[in-house]
């Protein structure tokens, strides 16, 4: 009972150090649940930074713009990259407590 109490609390901390590294890369722009756009997407970087968004008439206006949708529990990340407007392929995250992002 004691191993999984310790087990359990291991888990909440690693699911809250999840969520601040989401919350302290992106800055309050990015919230859970919410959708994103952007110019580039480079998941190198250490820790992640999204870079300045788009707002919806300056996405329509790119040959290729990147959408990114935070899930609800604010641990991962939906990558959809549009060129001329259609999809053209979608890859998906796990935000590690260091900031960096890890493919899932």
């Amino acid at each position: 009972m004691v191993l999984s109490m310790k087990k359990n609390v291991r888990v909440v901390a690693l699911i809250l150090a999840a969520m601040f590294s989401l919350a302290a890369i992106a800055g309050t722009t990015l919230k859970p649940g919410e959708t994103y756009y952007f110019d580039n997407f480079d998941p190198t970087l250490k820790p992640w930074s999204p870079g300045e968004g788009l707002n919806i008439e300056e996405v329509y206006k790119n040959y290729l713009y990147y959408e990114v949708v935070i899930d609800k529990a604010g641990r991962g990340i939906t990558v959809n990259r549009y060129i001329q407007n259609a999809r053209d392929r979608s890859d998906k995250y796990l935000v590690r407590p260091d900031g960096s992002l890890e493919a899932k």
